[in-house]
């Protein structure tokens, strides 16, 4: 018995879709890639002959090894931080506060610092640190 033989559809595979892909990629990273980044104007600024320098004088809150504090030249208690804080607050605000902490400062006291700016409002605190000049590995406990 003879059956008849099927013919066998060819496989193609369209690839119309997939250069409609490519090319929308294509577009999409060409107008993606045009856009030109605005750089800072430049300005002339107008001179004066009475121009002075501001001096900035930002507040500096210095800790020491052993968690006593410093504040400007002044020593502090700890109970004290707070209202003293709160005391130099508009400076603080104009200028910021730097906090200098030494190396072996223990860490409850340097948030115990600035858990009081934070109460008091002072919001612009930066953490002051030195480039290290030494190689020598630091001392194992």
């Amino acid at each position: 018995m003879r059956f008849p033989r099927r013919q066998r559809e060819s496989v193609e595979v369209n690839l119309t879709p997939l250069i409609d892909v490519v090319f929308l990629l294509l577009i999409f990273f060409m107008v993606s890639t045009t856009f030109d980044t605005r750089r800072a104007l430049d300005l002339i600024l107008p001179q004066s002959s009475q121009a002075s320098a501001v001096e900035q004088a930002p507040l500096i809150l210095s800790i020491a090894a052993g968690g006593d504090f410093t504040l400007g030249e002044e020593s502090l208690a700890e109970s004290e931080l707070g209202t003293r804080l709160a005391e130099y607050k508009d400076q603080a605000d104009r200028f910021g506060l730097i906090l200098e902490a030494d190396g072996r400062t223990p860490h409850a006291k340097v948030v115990k610092a600035l858990d009081a700016a934070a109460a008091v409002g002072i919001t612009r605190v930066r953490i002051s640190t030195r480039t290290r000049t030494d190689i020598s590995p630091p001392d194992a406990p």
